[in-house]
């Protein structure tokens, strides 16, 4: 049985709260599963993320693969930093770990508009093109149109 480390998505509708499970990779993403190891509620602003680290070693110890998003809140919440200094033996009684996290910021037609519009470092101006007196490539327009 695979076992992997996932969102479960709980909450009323357009008000989404989840909790980390570990589930059978075989299963539906909201049924059953093995064990709760956290909640991620990216409601609040910042979003708030907490994890029960000694179940959560528990299953990693076993083999349970995080998913994607679960393993990006765990990195930014510094479990991961801490998880693999934990595996190589090192003191990890320091190192604590975050309760919120920061979230990308929304990308809005304004945004994306913007990013469109500006040059890109190292790219060649076409506008400045054919004022550096470069010729156009050989063939390019010499060639014959095919049917």
């Amino acid at each position: 049985m695979a076992v992997h480390l996932r969102l479960r998505r709980m909450g009323a509708k357009k008000r989404p709260f989840y909790r980390i499970v570990a589930a059978d990779s075989r299963r539906a993403r909201d049924g059953r599963f093995l064990e709760i190891l956290g909640t991620y509620n990216p409601i609040t602003r910042p979003a708030e993320v907490s994890v029960i680290e000694d179940k959560l070693t528990k299953w990693l110890d076993q083999g349970a693969v995080p998913s994607d998003t679960v393993g990006n809140l765990l990195a930014q919440v510094g479990f991961t930093e801490k998880y693999e200094k934990y595996k190589r033996g090192e003191d990890v009684s320091e190192i604590a770990l975050r309760t919120t996290i920061t979230e990308r910021s929304k990308k809005t037609r304004k945004t994306k508009k913007a990013a469109a519009k500006t040059p890109v470092e190292g790219a060649p101006d076409p506008t400045q093109a054919g004022a550096s007196g470069e010729a156009p490539a050989e063939g390019a327009a010499d060639a014959p149109a095919e049917s």
